[in-house]
């Protein structure tokens, strides 16, 4: 293949909801543009972009693909994306290298919940966007119904350039009021006959080309004047003005397909290469430092890897975006997250599994390399002498989580790659061992999300898998203040082992002053502190440990014996066997004996200590509570509330936010189980939410005490 310059490249994500066809039409785009002699059917598992074993199994996008297609000369770089909002780490890799979306809508349904979900993510990235509405070959598509959904909920700077003139079963034409023509095409597909317009639909196609070329001259001052002075844009001037308007999402032009008949295709890639931005009309992309990287092909060489996949016959593959200059084969470039040299050993043009070698790419353009060492999704690699990065792509965080488990205890390590493996191909899969719940944690975007991991696991990596009821960290801490005593004693024949600790255990509190006198049950206890130690703790809060001993009654080389004791308990606390935290311990006295003390004598008599006075000192547990912002549609919001008050969630607050509603919660961790698959049922899966770690509070006294008695339950039968 030839080297294709910056300024005839365009690179382009296919969106929609699931069913919408985007795999078909990455098929018809392959097909006309000469890449493939025969289209693939989704239903008979031979598609370019659905190739993997378990998008056959499931008949759905769980990857991106990365696929091309020429026209006139030009290359146009296309990934398809997933539809589900489960896999919409895809969807944020796709549309991070491209300049435009094609949002695919069902003639059928209009604008569902994937169109809604991925037009945001695309409006937040500021991708320019164009609406295909596909299947209009189906006998219940209504495309008058359709168009008003697009309005309604994307305003009106969504805009007709072509409208069918025979929808349904016998669908095989439409006006276009760019080109002021009818298309159309035999039954079977393929190339148009084009003509004038019949006179029953020239009115309407007249008033949509005026409508459209009052929309493609709002965004560009000279077209405006031309418009003004003209009273109307030639084809050129229309295409420039859409061009710009695209650029500022100030237009959304709509076009007519039948993907499967092969209807519109040729005339969508021609509006794509004619008036659809590429890599060098976009505003200039700026890296970690504030300066602007300019898509120049003479430029200093740069990349950007948007994806890393695992390929059966193949290994890593990363995919990348020639950001400036050009790569060429045997290149060195230096990762400028890791410091080290890679070598670009071989580029490739990627349709699929399938993959063509090529000599260099520049500026703009889309290719995949294998056999780098060290490097992954969101690195840069850049000439000598360049040390920029650009900024990462920003994956949501996970609303989903549970528990794994090998099947088979020898598998643990062929899990951990395993898991590692697909964390690199799906930055929104993470992994968490987790010492203190004792549990695998895998977190996600749901639970179809993560089913689909356990299939890779279970079928790909060859590791037999489980899952389980994810365990919640709650903290333990204390309320009052307590004393405690505790000697341990033990004789077996030769040297024994004697150590006694008096402490006293108070809550922390930020900027509390040192102890001198405690009251405990109607007692004194006057304390002098000679050492003062805090320790911020890696699970949060903090434990501050004095050191009151005096006349001698503890020698000083015990003391971090006993600090050891108290950590061991803090770290397994004596309620739940979670993590405690925020306490003072004082040790103020105690006796040793000359021959038996010992290191591990005062360890546990501080650790005793500790445990006792813990149980006394009005002991509480804490559970992790998150902020929850949910988008919900204005119809369900009733239905959501009441499930939410359900969870022991507490509304923080309301508000509209364009077509939905936003509720601001927080919710115990606890409630959260399987959240995203409730959420799902209550609003046919028109909502979407996100979570993010707020704050502990205490669990209310009945939860407190059914935690304890499993606790305790656990512990018997261990």
């Amino acid at each position: 293949m030839k080297t294709y310059q910056s300024d005839k490249i365009k690179n382009i994500v296919i969106l929609g909801n699931a069913g919408s066809g985007k795999t078909t039409l990455s098929e018809a785009i392959l097909f006309n543009g000469g890449i493939i002699e025969r289209k693939g059917q989704v239903e008979k598992k031979n598609t370019v972009s659905d190739y993997k074993k378990v998008e056959q199994e499931n008949t759905s996008s769980v990857f991106p693909s990365v696929l091309y297609s020429i026209y006139n000369d030009n290359k146009i770089n296309i990934i398809d994306v997933p539809g589900l909002d489960d896999f919409v780490g895809g969807l944020i890799s796709g549309l991070n290298p491209v300049e435009t979306g094609i949002m695919l809508i069902n003639a059928q349904n209009g604008v569902e919940v994937g169109t809604e979900i991925q037009f945001r993510h695309s409006e937040t990235l500021n991708k320019p966007l164009i609406f295909v509405i596909n299947l209009l070959d189906h006998e219940k598509s209504n495309f008058e119904k359709t168009i008003e959904s697009l309005k309604e909920r994307f305003g009106n700077n969504v805009v007709l350039t072509q409208f069918p003139v025979n929808e349904g079963s016998e669908f095989n034409s439409f006006i276009d009021v760019i080109k002021m023509k009818m298309y159309k095409y035999p039954n079977d597909g393929g190339n148009p006959e084009i003509t004038d317009i019949p006179s029953d639909h020239l009115a309407h196609a007249e008033d949509l080309q005026n409508e459209l070329i009052e929309k493609a001259a709002e965004n560009d001052e000279g077209l405006m004047e031309i418009f003004f002075e003209k009273d109307t844009l030639d084809e050129n001037e229309m295409r420039a003005g859409i061009k710009e308007g695209l650029i500022q999402r100030g237009i959304f032009p709509v076009f007519c397909i039948s993907a499967k008949k092969d209807i519109g295709i040729g005339r969508l890639m021609e509006f794509i290469v004619n008036a659809v931005p590429g890599p060098t009309d976009m505003p200039p992309l700026v890296n970690d430092e504030g300066n602007e990287i300019k898509c120049d092909p003479d430029g200093p060489a740069s990349l950007f890897v948007f994806k890393s996949a695992i390929e059966e016959h193949i290994g890593e593959v990363n995919f990348f975006k020639v950001m400036s200059g050009k790569i060429s084969v045997g290149m060195d470039l230096i990762n400028t997250t890791t410091q080290n040299k890679e070598r670009i050993a071989q580029i490739y043009v990627m349709a699929g599994k399938e993959k063509e070698k090529v000599s260099e790419m520049v500026a703009g353009d889309i290719g995949a390399t294998v056999k780098l060492k060290e490097t992954r999704t969101n690195h840069t690699l850049n000439i000598a002498g360049q040390n920029w990065k650009f900024n990462n792509i920003d994956f949501p965080e996970p609303k989903y989580r549970t528990a794994l488990k090998p099947m088979s205890e020898g598998d643990e390590e062929k899990l951990g790659e395993a898991l590692q493996r697909m964390h690199e191909e799906d930055p929104t899969i993470l992994i968490e061992y987790s010492k203190e719940l004792k549990q695998i944690i895998v977190f996600g975007q749901g639970e179809h999300h993560l089913n689909i991991l356990k299939w890779h696991l279970d079928n790909i990596f060859n590791v037999n898998t489980e899952f389980l009821p994810p365990r919640i960290p709650y903290r333990e801490t204390i309320t009052k203040s307590a004393q405690s005593d505790y000697r341990h004693k033990k004789q077996s024949g030769g040297a024994g082992q004697f150590g006694e600790v008096h402490m006293v255990i108070e809550p922390y509190k930020e900027g509390m002053n040192d102890p001198k006198v405690y009251k405990i049950d109607g007692r004194e206890i006057k304390v002098s502190v000679r050492k003062k130690d805090e320790y911020d703790l890696e699970w949060g809060g903090k434990l501050v440990f004095y050191n009151c001993i005096v006349g001698g009654a503890i020698d000083a080389r015990f003391l971090p014996a006993i600090l050891k004791g108290v950590m061991e308990k803090m770290e397994e606390g004596p309620l739940t066997g979670s993590y405690a935290r925020d306490i003072c311990v004082a040790v103020y006295d105690g006796k040793m004996h000359p021959v038996d003390s010992n290191e591990i004598s005062f360890r546990l008599a501080g650790r005793n200590a500790f445990k006792n006075a813990f149980k006394n000192a009005g002991p509480k547990i804490m559970e992790p509570v998150f902020k929850v912002d949910i988008l919900v549609p204005s119809d369900r919001m009733g239905d959501v509330v009441s499930d939410l008050q359900g969870r022991r969630g507490m509304i923080l607050g309301m508000s509209s936010e364009k077509d939905f509603e936003k509720i601001s919660t927080k919710v115990p961790l606890a409630e959260m189980n399987k959240y995203s698959t409730a959420l799902s049922s209550l609003t046919n899966g028109r909502a979407m939410y996100t979570m993010k770690f707020l704050e502990y509070t205490q669990v209310p006294g009945d939860l407190q005490e059914e935690l304890i008695r499993k606790f305790e339950e656990e512990q018997e039968e261990d």
